[in-house]
């Protein structure tokens, strides 16, 4: 993906992740947002482990979603480009990430 693709995927991750924390945690949603609204953005080796990445985070029932590309410029559609987890505990989230790199 180019860098401009790579920010669209992440900022619709960030996006839709949102939404769901206003339903499934508000009080950690006010929190992150009064708190400077962090977002870090990761990198994975493949679409396999970024699966992996949003089932953990499902499992671990926190704010997620998984993004799949329409299709319509640089990729086949359906394929999984981004995960959005949180807002959240930092605590947790690391639990999923820390052995991540920075993108």
């Amino acid at each position: 993906m180019s860098v401009g693709k790579k920010v669209a995927q992440g900022c619709h991750a960030s996006v839709i992740a949102v939404e769901n924390a206003r339903k499934m945690a508000p009080a950690v949603l006010g929190s992150w947002g009064n708190e400077g609204q962090r977002k870090i953005a990761l990198k994975v080796k493949s679409e396999e482990e970024l699966v992996d990445i949003y089932q953990f985070a499902k499992a671990m029932h926190l704010p997620c979603c998984i993004i799949q590309d329409a299709g319509f410029t640089q990729l086949e559609p359906g394929t999984k480009t981004a995960v959005g987890i949180g807002p959240a505990l930092t605590s947790e989230i690391d639990k999923i990430t820390r052995t991540l790199k920075l993108l």
